[in-house]
């Protein structure tokens, strides 16, 4: 298995990428809290298995969780515990939104 060496900007985007799906953003505040099963997590997220693996694939493509084997099952974790914090201190911070900024937010995929 090849692994990547990214910059800090791809390693921010990747990161952003995967916070830009409220599903992933959700997974990802859920894994936090601890380890998860993918069957658990789907009931948890109210989605569907597949939905639920498409996601993970994504965040396990952008290094944020691994998928640790357990017999026959498979647990997924944050690949860095670092990266908890990281979403604790994005969860204190205060936006100013300001709607008048992105006003054709929904076509143009602004925030």
């Amino acid at each position: 298995m090849a692994v990547e060496i990214l910059t800090h900007g791809s390693v921010l985007a990747r990161f952003g990428h995967a916070l830009s799906d409220p599903t992933r953003a959700r997974l990802l505040l859920a894994l936090r809290e601890g380890p998860g099963y993918p069957a658990e997590l789907a009931d948890l997220m109210g989605c569907t298995r597949q939905k639920l693996s498409n996601h993970l694939t994504c965040l396990r493509g952008c290094g944020l969780v691994v998928a640790v084997p357990e017999g026959r099952r498979v647990r997924y974790e944050l690949a860095d515990p670092r990266l908890a914090h990281a979403l604790g201190d994005l969860l204190g911070v205060v936006l100013a939104v300001d709607p008048e900024a992105c006003p054709d937010s929904a076509e143009k995929g602004c925030c």
